[in-house]
């Protein structure tokens, strides 16, 4: 699985940061995904962080 944010969307609130810090952190006021592939022990918080985002900036890639 893959997590990627779409920086023209991120409103940069962190609130993925929070749920999922093993995979996203912020850069310049916006989060980006850090990890090339998710991992499996963080994926279900990646897909949470996914759906709490509240612009849904957030991709997820099965």
């Amino acid at each position: 699985m893959k997590a990627k944010v779409d920086q023209d969307m991120c409103i940069g609130c962190a609130l993925c940061t929070q749920i999922c810090p093993e995979v996203f952190k912020m850069e310049d006021d916006k989060a980006v995904a850090y990890v090339a592939i998710v991992p499996k022990e963080d994926e279900d918080a990646c897909k949470e962080a996914a759906g709490e985002c509240p612009v849904t900036a957030i991709i997820i890639e099965e």
